[in-house]
Order: C-alpha cells, then sequence, then structure tokens
C-alpha cells in the first residue's frame, strides 16, 4: 500500500513558477513510477510528468515538456514537479500518483494510490 500527499498549489501569475511536492509513504518506491496528472474543471485528467524510481528516467506531456521539471529525492522518499513559464492553461488541480508495475506510462489507468491533489491557479 502507498499513500501520496500532494502540497505546494497556490495561485500565481503567467509567466511565473511553482514546485509541487509529492510525499510518498511505502516500504520501497524502487519497482514504481511516480507520476503527476492535473485535471481542470470540466475537463478529463491528464498525464503531465512521470519519473522511474530507479534510475530517474523521465517522461513528459508535450504541453509541459520544456517549462516543467519532475525529480525525486530518494532519501526524502518525495517527488517534485517544477513548474516554470506558468500559463493560464495550467491552471489545475495537481495528482501525484504510481505506477505499480514500473512502466513509464502516460496513460491515467495504469496508475494507482491517488493523492487528494493541490490547487494551481495561473492568472492572466
Amino acid at each position: 500500500q502507498v499513500q501520496t500527499v500532494e502540497s505546494g498549489g497556490d495561485v500565481v501569475q503567467a509567466g511565473g513558477s511553482l514546485r509541487l511536492s509529492c510525499a510518498a509513504s511505502a516500504r520501497t518506491l524502487r519497482t514504481y513510477v511516480l507520476g503527476w496528472f492535473r485535471q481542470a474543471p470540466g475537463k478529463e485528467r491528464e498525464f503531465a510528468a512521470a519519473i522511474k524510481w530507479y534510475g530517474g528516467s523521465t517522461r513528459y506531456a508535450d504541453s509541459v515538456k520544456g517549462r516543467f521539471t519532475i525529480s525525486r529525492d530518494v532519501a526524502k522518499n518525495m517527488v517534485y514537479l517544477q513548474m516554470n513559464s506558468l500559463k493560464p492553461e495550467d491552471a489545475a488541480t495537481y495528482y501525484c500518483a504510481v505506477e505499480p508495475t514500473g512502466l513509464l506510462s502516460s496513460v491515467v489507468e495504469r496508475y494507482r494510490y491517488w493523492g487528494q491533489g493541490t490547487q494551481v491557479t495561473v492568472s492572466s
């Protein structure tokens, strides 16, 4: 069983930056992939970024590539999403979740152990 807790959401101006954090509690995350997803009101949840716990390989959605960076702190069991050059369309509730088979996937349905989300608002 894994628990994920997101934090760091805030109101930020367009062009600004924000760092989201996800605390993941588990006996070991070694074989897992941790992912960030987002959901805006009236829209489906969509993939943003993912990272393999072992090795640190990453994957990004085209919409955030070059602006967002996912990273992890193995000692602290933390995953981060550094978001730069934020746009109004980045506004959403951001969720952290686990892909338990270790596949660096962008498919929402492959992920488990969703957190409660953290709200990001981008003002223009």
